[in-house]
């Protein structure tokens, strides 16, 4: 098992994040509530190693992996950046803009640029939405065939309403009411019917309970 000592002050993990070169408490805090709303472009990563960790060395720098084709060149430069090590193991301290799943301290998934290139083509809504579908559904981005995770996504998504009411009240309006019956239709207490079943919703995304 890997052991990190504490040593220079450096106590807690959450310490260590806060030490970071150009980063602040209010941007870390920030970019770990909203996962759902990352620009795919910007995604990047602090890489450190353990063995400077280890004692008491928080050196390393901010890599954009939009500068990088692949894993391999990335990992490359994580190698010249530590390149006073013969054998680095490589420590990503903190990242910013990439969605869950596809990294941790110790740890990159394969497929992490063939997802964030699939990301960056879409609008932000629906990437909002995506992401948001794939965290309730447990979806792993690390795992399977990213254009056939989109696709699902697609058969499920139905779009983006002001709140779970207004959903209600376009399904409704699709029905062959007369408009009188209309005004007396109670749509809050439709929409939690809706949303008891075959729908659910976050942030104003609206999906198909698949």
């Amino acid at each position: 098992m890997r052991k990190i000592s504490i040593r220079n002050g450096i106590e807690t993990k959450q310490q260590h994040l806060l030490s970071l070169p150009n980063k602040s408490k209010k941007t870390i805090q920030n970019s770990k509530e909203m996962t759902h709303q990352i620009n795919t472009s910007e995604a990047s990563v602090y890489v450190g190693t353990y063995a400077k960790y280890n004692d008491g060395s928080i050196f390393g720098k901010w890599l954009k992996l939009s500068d990088y084709a692949d894993k391999e060149e990335f990992y490359t430069a994580c190698r010249e950046l530590h390149d006073d090590e013969e054998d680095p193991e490589f420590m990503f301290q903190d990242y910013e803009n990439i969605p869950n799943g596809l990294i941790d301290e110790c740890w990159i998934s394969d497929k992490i640029f063939e997802v964030l290139e699939a990301l960056e083509d879409m609008d932000e809504t629906r990437k909002e939405a995506f992401l948001i579908w794939c965290d309730n559904g447990h979806r792993k981005l690390s795992e399977g065939d990213i254009n056939d995770l989109i696709s699902d996504f697609d058969n499920d998504y139905i779009g983006e309403y002001e709140d779970e009411e207004d959903f209600a009240f376009e399904q409704v309006e699709q029905m062959d009411l007369p408009e009188f019956a209309k005004t007396y239709f109670d749509y809050e207490a439709y929409a939690r019917d809706l949303f008891c079943g075959d729908y659910w919703s976050e942030d104003g995304h609206v999906f198909y309970n698949s």
